[in-house]
C-alpha cells in the first residue's frame, strides 16, 4: 500500500504544474488581446457629408389675420311713396353699371299727376297772356287818362299774378316728372350686387332699402395687427393674402386704423384686394376669413439645408464637425425658411462646418467618417 501511495503523488504534481502553466498561458493570451483591442483604432459611428452655412438675403414678413370686407357699400332705396313695384331686373351675384336699371314702379299714377301738372300749366300760361295783354293796354293808356292810377296798378298785378301761376304750375309738373323718374330705380355706381329685399308686387315706403351693392366690385382685407407691430407697416407695402380654399393674391395697404382696439390692443389694417376679388369666380368673398403676410423687405441672414436642422425633445439642433472628426451637439433657433433653407439665429459662425447627410441619426460626441458630396447633389440644390 505504501509502494501505491508513492507512485501517485508525483502524477499529482504533474497534472497540477500543467493546470497552472495552461492557466498563465491562457492569462498572458487574453491579456494580449485586450492591449490589442486597446490600441486598435477607433471605428467611426457613421459616414456623412458636412456642409457651411450660407449667408442669403432673407424676406422680412409680418403674419397676420383678419376678414375680407367690402371696400364700400351702396344701400339702394325706393325713393316712390305708395307705389307697387312691377318688376325686379337684378339679383344677388348680378353685376351692374352705373345708370342701370334695378327695379321699376308701377307709373299708371304718376302718369296721370304728370298730365294733370302739364295741364294746370297750359291753363296758367293761358291766363298768365290775357294778364300780360291787359297790362299791356293799361299801361299804353297811362297818361291818356283815361284808366285810372289804381286800375293801371289792378292790371300790372294781374299779370304778375299769372307769371307766378306759371311758374307755380311749372314746380308741379317738374315735381312729378322727378316722381315718374323715381319710379325707375336706377344703380348709383357701379358694382356687385350682395343683397336684395325687393318682392314684385310689394309697395315700399320712401326709404326702403331694395338693394345693396359692393361698390365697383372691390373688396379689401382687414387684418388684426398688434400696436406694436404698426410702425412696420406703411401704406403702399405689399401684402400676400391667404384664402380659405389656399389660393393667394397680392394686395396694397391702402390705410391704417387710427386707434387701436382697447380689448385687443389690436388696429386694423386696410388692403386693397385685386378689381376682379369680388366676382363670382373669385376666391375671396365679402365676410370670409382669411390670413397674410406683409412684405416688409429683407435682411442678411445666416442659413443652412433643412436637413442639417435635427429637432429633438422640441429643440432644434445641428451637429458641429469638430477637428478631430467628433461631432458636437449645438442647439440653434430656426429663424425664417426659403425652400430647403433655414435660418439660423446665434450658436454658428459662418466658417463653422455642420453635418448634412446623417445628421439625425448621430449623438453628442460621436466619431464621424466624411465624405465629399456628390456632385449631382451638389447640382440640384
Amino acid at each position: 500500500m505504501k509502494t501505491l501511495k508513492s507512485q501517485r503523488k508525483p502524477v499529482a504534481l504533474a497534472v497540477l504544474a500543467l493546470l497552472v502553466i495552461g492557466a498563465v498561458a491562457w492569462y498572458a493570451s487574453t491579456r494580449q488581446h485586450a492591449d490589442d483591442q486597446k490600441n486598435a483604432a477607433p471605428k467611426p459611428a457613421l459616414t456623412v457629408t458636412v456642409v457651411k452655412p450660407a449667408t442669403a438675403q432673407l424676406p422680412v414678413t409680418l403674419t397676420a389675420n383678419g376678414n375680407v370686407a367690402a371696400w364700400q357699400e351702396a344701400s339702394v332705396s325706393s325713393e316712390s311713396n305708395g307705389l307697387r313695384l312691377t318688376e325686379v331686373r337684378v339679383n344677388v351675384g348680378d353685376t351692374v353699371k352705373a345708370g342701370d336699371v334695378l327695379a321699376v314702379f308701377s307709373a299708371d299714377t304718376v302718369n296721370a299727376d304728370v298730365a294733370q301738372a302739364k295741364a294746370t300749366l297750359l291753363e296758367a300760361q293761358a291766363s298768365a297772356a290775357d294778364a300780360v295783354a291787359n297790362a299791356a293796354r293799361a299801361r299804353s293808356l297811362k297818361d291818356s287818362g283815361a284808366l285810372s292810377t289804381q286800375q293801371i296798378s289792378q292790371y300790372n298785378t294781374a299779370e304778375q299774378t299769372a307769371n307766378a301761376r306759371i311758374a307755380s304750375a311749372q314746380a308741379a309738373l317738374a315735381t312729378q316728372q322727378l316722381r315718374l323718374r323715381y319710379t325707375r330705380v336706377l344703380a348709383p355706381d357701379s358694382g356687385v350686387i350682395s343683397a336684395r329685399t325687393a318682392t314684385v308686387g310689394a309697395v315700399s315706403a320712401p326709404g326702403t332699402e331694395l338693394f345693396r351693392m359692393i361698390r365697383q366690385g372691390r373688396l379689401e382685407w382687414r387684418a388684426e395687427v398688434v400696436s406694436q407691430d404698426l410702425r412696420s407697416i406703411a401704406p403702399g407695402a405689399v401684402a400676400l393674402v391667404k384664402a380659405a380654399n389656399g389660393s393667394t393674391t397680392t394686395g396694397k395697404v391702402r390705410m391704417i386704423a387710427p386707434t387701436v382696439d382697447q380689448q385687443t390692443r389690436t388696429a386694423l389694417v386696410y388692403v386693397d384686394l385685386p378689381q376682379n376679388a369680388g366676382s363670382k369666380q373669385a376666391p375671396f368673398k365679402a365676410g370670409m376669413f382669411a390670413s397674410g403676410q406683409f412684405e416688409l423687405g429683407s435682411s442678411s441672414a445666416l442659413t443652412v439645408p433643412q436637413q442639417a436642422v435635427v429637432v429633438r425633445d422640441g429643440f432644434s439642433f445641428v451637429f458641429r464637425l469638430t477637428p478631430d472628426q467628433h461631432v458636437a451637439q449645438v442647439k440653434v433657433q430656426p429663424g425664417r425658411r426659403i425652400g430647403d433653407r433655414i435660418e439660423v439665429i446665434g450658436g454658428l459662425q459662418a466658417d463653422t462646418p455642420v453635418v448634412l447627410r446623417g445628421a439625425g441619426f448621430l449623438n453628442d460626441g460621436d466619431l464621424v467618417h466624411v465624405v465629399a458630396e456628390p456632385a449631382a447633389a451638389r447640382t440640384a440644390e
